[in-house]
């Protein structure tokens, strides 16, 4: 091999090392810093009870709009019951709206969950497991209606 072809590949693995070593410090950093809508913490804050009324407003007649998140798997944690917020994050991170710690599956900060335009949707934050609606993968944010079923690592919520 000529010696300008070596310094080629020396310079290519070189900058492969790099990258690799900024996307493992990116990594860190994100888990480190949760995004600032965790740390205002306003919106669903932690599970009521199921038999709580539906938050002001949120009560229409006719409208297929949820207004909670209810937990149907796994068997221990079903019928807890969070609010649905305007925007809320989903995780095992303790800042998360709706945090789920006992789930070893989800990552911290796994989805977030957001109405738009009189519409409910879910996005995946780039979890490593992914964030499934009605058992279907979400690649981009996804509209949802009360009924459907949202997987965010082992467990399964419902939207009511």
């Amino acid at each position: 091999m000529s010696e300008q072809l070596l310094t080629i590949l020396k310079f290519c693995v070189l900058a492969l090392l790099y990258l690799f070593f900024f996307r493992v410090l990116r990594a860190v950093w994100v888990e480190v810093n949760p995004p600032k809508a965790l740390e205002r913490g306003g919106g669903g804050g932690g599970p009521v009870p199921a038999s709580a009324p539906p938050a002001e407003g949120k009560r229409r007649k006719g409208r297929k709009v949820p207004t909670q998140l209810t937990v149907v798997e796994p068997a221990d944690q079903r019928g807890r019951v969070f609010p649905l917020a305007p925007e809320m994050t989903v995780g095992r991170a303790a800042g998360c709206h709706v945090a789920i710690p006992e789930d070893t599956f989800a990552s911290q900060i796994h989805a977030r969950v957001y109405g738009r335009d009189g519409q409910t949707w879910v996005e995946d934050l780039g979890s490593t497991n992914g964030t499934f609606v009605n058992r279907a993968k979400v690649t981009a944010a996804t509209a949802v209606r009360r009924g459907d079923l949202v997987q965010i690592g082992n467990t399964v919520m419902e939207l009511g």
